[in-house]
């Protein structure tokens, strides 16, 4: 098992992608007093197994691939969240 902070998580997602890809637990460590493990989706998960959620999965994949997207700036996202 690894931990890692919030912070190398986004500076190296791929990475701890393809370590979980390799059956390695990863727990992200987000301040003191949260941590999130970090695990691949499988068919047999419950939501994804909704019809609904399935839909819009794949509506989100087809508009980015047909480029119906918005790039944001940072501070445009962060004044769109709150944060």
């Amino acid at each position: 098992m690894l931990v890692i902070s919030s912070r190398e998580f986004r500076d190296n997602q791929k990475k701890y992608l393809d370590m979980v890809d390799n059956d390695q637990h990863i727990i992200i460590q987000r301040g003191k007093d949260k941590a999130y493990v970090l695990s691949p989706v499988s068919e047999s998960d419950e939501y994804f197994m909704d019809p609904k959620v399935m839909a819009h999965v794949r509506e989100g994949i087809a508009d980015y691939e047909a480029g119906r997207v918005v790039k944001m700036t940072k501070e445009e996202r962060k004044k769109m969240l709150g944060r």
